[in-house]
């Protein structure tokens, strides 16, 4: 299949750059796969399409102010952006630099409070950055980096962005960016939930930069697929197979959770997963899916046309276009059942 199937236009002014307030008064497509009925909501009406016994899996990670801007010691801007911790050494992060071009073998950069990081080109032609051995590194990183937004929502951050770019139930760092289907859930709507004897699965998988990649090549199969970090604990795997056989829905909040369910049966409950899961795949593990809009010509929006079908998928986001929804992280919700 060819990677420009998955195009589409979206006019610029339904790209989210700011969050809806409360968080479950964004507006929720629902969507049937079997008889592609499409239905308008808003996400604090979630209750109403979940039976007693239902499972919502969810994904736990928090993201990390991954985003360090420095200078140097010339007083030039640099910014640093963390990716993922060197295997082997803790200290030493893979990270992405602007500008990239002035960095040399080695370059000290100064941040926010004075700290002087080294910044390294490798032989590889990627970047690697050595930060403090602290006790507090997170308390620390907390007070010279900034929440990793996506590159599309051009504006300057603002207090509120610490908090709106996490989810309510986030509590173990390590994402670059945020699981964004869980940012709709607030404390109160997960009470209703809980009343209504909806349960809950959590697991983890630290979204990468990977995510706001673009598939590179003319055909899925030429796109090399990111690595990430997931756990699926005891706990959720045992409530996940209660769930199933009861004959009741598991459903996937978000994309990252629906990969860390259908990485089970190729990598086990916990490992680095590359599953790239396109048009064919055949779902093991999911009856349903809550997912934000997602960019076009993105991984992401492959995954649900393979868990829609693609024409139906390609009529869900026109009419998603034709009402005014609005797309990516900070947009709306789309539930498919």
């Amino acid at each position: 299949m060819r990677i420009d199937e998955f195009n589409y236009e979206l006019p610029d002014h339904l790209i989210a750059r700011e969050p809806v307030n409360p968080r479950d008064h964004s507006r929720l497509l629902v969507v049937e796969r079997k008889s592609g009925q499409i239905s308008h909501h808003h996400f604090f009406d979630l209750p109403k399409f979940l039976s007693a016994g239902d499972c919502l899996v969810r994904n736990t990670s928090r993201v990390i102010p991954a985003r360090i801007p420095c200078l140097s010691l010339d007083g030039k801007k640099f910014e640093v952006f963390l990716l993922k911790k060197k295997l082997g050494n803790p200290n030493v992060w893979d990270c992405l630099v602007k500008p990239g071009k002035r960095v040399k073998e080695e370059t000290p950069l100064v941040l926010k409070d004075q700290t002087v990081v080294r910044v390294r080109k490798t032989p590889s032609q990627s970047f690697e950055v050595s930060l403090p051995d602290r006790s507090d590194f997170w308390t620390w990183l907390e007070t010279v980096g900034e929440p990793p937004l996506p590159p599309y929502i051009k504006r300057k951050l603002t207090p509120e962005d610490s908090q709106r770019y996490q989810t309510v139930f986030s509590n173990e760092l390590g994402s670059v960016a945020a699981p964004t289907a869980g940012l709709h859930f607030t404390e109160r709507l997960l009470d209703e939930l809980k009343k209504n004897q909806v349960q809950f699965a959590d697991v983890l998988l630290h979204v990468g930069y990977g995510t706001f990649a673009p598939m590179r090549g003319v055909h899925l199969n030429d796109h090399v697929m990111h690595e990430e970090f997931y756990s699926i604990p005891q706990k959720s795997l045992d409530l996940i197979k209660q769930t199933q056989d009861s004959g009741k829905r598991v459903i996937a909040v978000g994309t990252t959770s629906l990969r860390s369910l259908e990485s089970l049966s190729v990598f086990g409950a916990e490992g680095n997963t590359n599953l790239f899961i396109t048009p064919g795949y055949e779902f093991k593990e999911i009856k349903g899916l809550v997912t934000n809009f997602h960019l076009p010509l993105s991984t992401l929006y492959v995954l649900v046309s393979a868990f829609l079908g693609q024409d139906l998928c390609k009529k869900v986001y026109q009419e998603a276009i034709e009402k005014e929804y609005r797309f990516y992280s900070y947009g709306d919700a789309m539930l498919v059942l």
